[in-house]
């Protein structure tokens, strides 16, 4: 009796394609051979700014973003929100030196659904991709420790000076990674008026990016992403 041959199709198993930024080259060329080594998974790039990463989401889809926070011309959260926008079924893990509290909060609130920190060896690094695939959550034990004290802790109230319900709409706009273009035909405005209030949401924000914008305006309460 000869065996029935296995069908190759319900075998195969597409690699994961991964997006990587990380700004620091040799941490970046670290993560990178890690991933090349992967069996699982298809690094699509390894990109040093955020500007780059962008404009690759925007050229080509991902299954796993894994970024670094600060970066040179940006926050990773920014690629985060784009990822989200693009890619809905797409999954963002954080890999960061950075564990303070509202940084934290700000990337889990984005979309990531992973945070490791830095010092994670290959091995943890890759099973935890893994459990993220699967469906799991992997956070280093010093960020759990800090969702589970902020689950408790009451909400931070607004400071500052108010925004207006057109700034507050223009924020969120932000937050989802609109252009100019995209803001003004979303609130029906003029293209021109829409920098005039951006100026306007920076001052009143302290802030001097799209990033940082955001990720002040969701540490006052303002919005939630």
């Amino acid at each position: 009796m000869t065996d029935t041959p296995a069908n190759p199709d319900l075998e195969r198993t597409d690699p994961v394609r991964v997006l990587l930024l990380e700004d620091d080259t040799p941490l970046r060329e670290r993560f990178a051979r890690i991933l090349e080594d992967w069996p699982g998974g298809e690094l699509v790039a390894a990109c040093a700014t955020l500007d780059e990463t962008l404009a690759l989401l925007r050229q080509q889809p991902v299954d796993l973003l894994m970024t670094d926070l600060n970066l040179p011309d940006g926050h990773g959260i920014e690629a985060i929100h784009l990822l989200s926008k693009l890619y809905p079924n797409a999954d963002a893990m954080v890999i960061s030196v950075l564990a303070d509290d509202e940084t934290v909060l700000a990337a889990i609130e984005a979309g990531a659904v992973g945070y490791l920190l830095k010092d994670a060896d290959p091995f943890e690094l890759v099973e935890s991709i893994e459990e993220l695939r699967a469906g799991g959550s992997p956070i280093s034990s010093s960020i759990a420790r800090i969702l589970v004290r902020r689950m408790t802790a009451p909400p931070p109230s607004p400071s500052g000076p108010p925004l207006t319900p057109r700034e507050t709409e223009i924020l969120r706009g932000i937050a989802k990674g609109f252009t100019y273009a995209e803001l003004a035909e979303w609130l029906s405005i003029s293209r021109q008026t829409v920098p005039v209030h951006i100026k306007n949401i920076y001052r009143k924000l302290a802030a001097n990016n799209r990033s940082e914008a955001v990720y002040e305006a969701s540490r006052r309460g303002l919005i939630r992403l």
